[in-house]
């Protein structure tokens, strides 16, 4: 991919540098990226499905390792192989659904081969499914006909399509499927703000008091939407020490017209008794439902559960995660500077002071993010509606494939 790789250089640079700020612009960007990676690819003869799949892997694999603190570049890479995977199924269904039609219209092809089953779309639509999703003892008990009657339709497909001479056309064919599809996870990526904000009016109520940690543009929409139709609250921020997010988004909630009261971090338990819900936004969505999300935020989690205060978590899809946090590639957190939270000119006299063994006697620790498990959470809200904690494993199986979790580009030696 020579005309692709000065462009893959300049976005592993950016993540290296943090030059791209937020999940949804990472996401974004990265989709785009993906694109043309695609678009650029070169189709064999053979094999085209994996080999579009491998390249994507060698690039997923750069991107995620310049910023593994930031899951939404795995999440799209995911996606995209597993759109991959969806066009090549859809396409070989394609390909023996027109073999069928062709042998049901030819009396002769159909006396010399009553062996070969005739597949239907609903028995083809029904192994698509099956080899995208999650393996479990039903589906591999339905699958073994099928799979079996699929491998023996799709080698003859093969021996046709090696004698029609078309393999170039399907090949333009995947490639140009791909490309549409990931155009349409940007554009889902675009929307989403947009999805979630217009489910506002059916969670927040007249005269209710809300409650939210630091500044999440998702929550900021969301509230938005609601003043826009009418509903008269009153919001809650948390500053979000030590960054103080929560400062920018009361200024915003303010010119919207919004009420809007500003608490320290540590008055959140003094206040939740007098708040109806908790909306705040998340970095991630795990697998088993559990959310990364800015520091400080479990604590507000364990105010909310509690008081039994709802804790809503807003977030577009290209935060969820089919990875668990005890997997050995999340990587939870990361350490910011210490100087958000001490003045160095202040502190220097305490800096100079030492043990024997040089180990300073002063240590900061500026973590930036949070872990608050599922059954912490009462509800999810993204682009595709409301789900509990526990659904949150079938959404993230429609989105990924079970062996895409670990993206590394396969050897070429094998």
């Amino acid at each position: 991919m020579p005309d692709v790789q000065p462009l893959v250089s300049e976005f592993v640079l950016k993540l290296k540098r943090r030059k791209v700020e937020g999940s949804h612009a990472v996401a974004r960007q990265t989709a785009e990226l993906l694109r043309s990676v695609v678009s650029q690819h070169r189709m064999g003869s053979t094999n085209q499905a994996a080999a579009l799949a491998d390249a994507v892997r060698g690039v997923g694999e750069q991107l995620i390792a310049a910023n593994p603190i930031e899951l939404a570049v795995g999440n799209i890479v995911r996606r995209v192989l597993h759109i991959i995977k969806e066009e090549d199924i859809s396409s070989t269904a394609v390909g023996i659904e027109g073999l069928s039609v062709t042998a049901e219209s030819d009396d002769e092809y159909d006396s010399g081969n009553d062996d070969h089953p005739t597949l239907s779309a609903a028995v083809l639509a029904a192994h698509a499914r099956n080899a995208l999703r999650a393996p479990s003892l039903q589906t591999l008990l339905e699958d073994i006909p099928v799979s079996t009657a699929l491998s023996r339709s799709a080698s003859s497909a093969g021996d046709s399509d090696g004698k029609s001479g078309d393999k170039s056309s399907k090949s333009r064919k995947l490639k140009h499927d791909v490309i549409a599809a990931i155009g349409d996870l940007i554009d889902e990526i675009d929307t989403c703000y947009d999805q979630i904000s217009e489910q506002a009016v059916e969670h927040i109520h007249q005269n209710e008091v809300i409650l939210t940690l630091g500044r999440s543009r998702t929550v900021k929409e969301f509230l938005y939407a609601a003043k826009e139709k009418k509903r008269s609250f009153r919001v809650f921020v948390a500053e979000g020490a030590p960054r103080y997010k929560g400062h920018v988004l009361a200024k915003e909630l303010v010119e919207k017209g919004v009420q809007t009261t500003v608490i320290t971090d540590s008055a959140v338990f003094a206040m939740i008794s007098r708040v109806n819900m908790v909306i705040v936004g998340a970095h991630a969505i795990m697998a088993n439902g559990g959310v990364i999300a800015p520091v400080g935020m479990n604590m507000v989690a364990l105010a909310a559960q509690r008081h039994a205060v709802p804790f809503v978590v807003v977030a577009g899809s290209h935060k969820l995660c089919p990875l668990y946090p005890h997997n050995p590639e999340v990587l939870l957190n990361e350490l910011k500077s210490p100087s958000d939270l001490l003045d160095f000119g202040e502190f220097s006299s305490c800096m100079n002071f030492s043990t024997q063994d040089g180990t300073p006697l002063l240590n900061v620790v500026n973590p930036t993010f949070d872990y608050v498990p599922p059954k912490l959470v009462s509800l999810f809200i993204t682009d595709t509606g409301g789900h509990s904690p526990s659904y949150m494993y079938r959404l993230i199986a429609e989105y990924y494939s079970a062996d895409d979790l670990v993206v590394r580009r396969k050897s070429t030696s094998s």
